[in-house]
């Protein structure tokens, strides 16, 4: 549990809420019962508005109606979701709709919680409340997490995780570093029996540091990537407390594999990094380009998440920048990874295990000097 020092030092000094609804009575309602408890509100009568005020004031939580002319609160939410100044606000829907299909749509989209009209304003207080609760408490467990990470992070670096002390997880990996203290990193975690989670990163810069922070990351990807968390979320947590240990300058780009082989379910997650390539057993081998924010500079990110119903035999392969991009041509991973579809399908026949080492040979023979780390994770169903 964190400490009192640690929960007063991520509680908010002021608490701003902005209360969105085409109903002049209920705004009222609303805004005269939360001002009376100490909160400063804002109000908002259409979509639009309630868009402008969220990315100027980014208010502590949002009290949103559904059912609005012109801009409905699910496009609301949406756009909110979309951008990294809002995304991480908590939103209560305000709604005379109580068919599941909306609820569930809404939570899908991110809100926290529900609130039926006709309502009472002690009910909305009430939930207001709990759910800053759970929002300062998520803070305080990222403050925590952060100050136990400064204590290790100077602490020598974590061994590799092998094929051979995680077999059931079925991976084969390349690690090559250009300098003792290596830029790139990965891990290979056993979430429960048949989840797995996969992990490659590229740190900014080759500095001694960097080696030590890899316990760290170690650490983050342990305490997080769990049942509870669906992939993308314990990104986010990692990403929040890499903002507040990493060094000035520092930051990480990230590809993370969350692979649950009884139901055969792939989830990807990309934070900058270069697309992962997907090898299935009876088609053609493709890039998976999807988007996101890197770690370790912004609070607020935003990660794309995309899930692939795979079969035994498919595989998946991750990497870093250094092992597409050439000073010899002066290409960069964006262009560069089309390389790794041909590389990965002349590997197809390959074991596993030395899928990697293949690959790296076949993309850097030679002649082709090494300029970056390098790693290669391979992965099959």
């Amino acid at each position: 549990m964190p400490d009192l020092q640690d929960v007063q030092a991520t509680e908010p000094k002021g608490l701003t809420l902005l209360v969105v609804d085409d109903s002049p009575i209920n705004v009222r309602l609303l805004a005269t019962a939360l001002s009376k408890e100490g909160y400063e509100v804002l109000t908002a009568e259409n979509g639009p508005l309630a868009r402008e005020l969220a990315l100027k004031h980014r208010p502590n939580l949002i009290l949103l109606d559904i059912m609005m002319p012109g801009e409905d609160g699910f496009t609301v939410i949406r756009f909110l979701k979309k951008h990294t100044a809002t995304a991480s606000i908590p939103v209560i829907f305000l709604t005379g709709v109580s068919e599941i299909e909306s609820k569930i749509e809404g939570f899908d989209l991110g809100a926290v919680d529900y609130v039926i009209k006709p309502f009472h304003p002690m009910e909305v207080l009430a939930r207001v409340r709990l759910h800053l609760k759970l929002s300062i408490a998520t803070n305080s467990l990222i403050a925590s997490q952060a100050q136990k990470l400064r204590q290790i992070r100077k602490a020598q670096t974590s061994l590799l995780v092998t094929p051979e002390t995680l077999p059931e997880a079925r991976f084969g990996t390349f690690y090559e570093s250009l300098q003792e203290a290596g830029g790139d990193f990965y891990d290979v975690i056993s979430i429960c029996k048949d989840i797995h989670g996969y992990f490659v990163a590229d740190f900014s810069g080759h500095d001694i540091s960097t080696g030590y922070l890899t316990s760290a990351i170690k650490a983050l990807l342990k305490q997080n990537c769990t049942p509870i968390y669906q992939p993308g979320e314990s990104m986010k947590l990692i990403n929040d407390v890499l903002v507040e240990i990493l060094p000035e300058g520092k930051y990480l780009t990230a590809a993370y594999a969350h692979l649950n082989r009884k139901t055969l379910k792939l989830t990807l997650v990309n934070a900058g990094h270069p697309p992962a390539v997907y090898v299935p057993v009876d088609g053609p081998a493709r890039l998976i380009r999807m988007d996101g924010d890197i770690l370790g500079i912004f609070r607020d990110v935003i990660f794309e998440a995309r899930t692939l119903s795979v079969k035994p035999g498919d595989r998946i392969y991750l990497y870093s920048d250094g092992l597409v991009e050439s000073g010899l041509d002066r290409s960069v991973w964006p262009q560069a990874a089309e390389r790794m579809i041909s590389a990965c399908e002349a590997v197809r026949r390959q074991p596993i295990q030395a899928a990697p080492l293949r690959i790296r040979n076949i993309l850097l023979p030679p002649e082709v000097p090494v300029e970056d780390d390098i790693v290669i994770l391979s992965i099959e169903i």
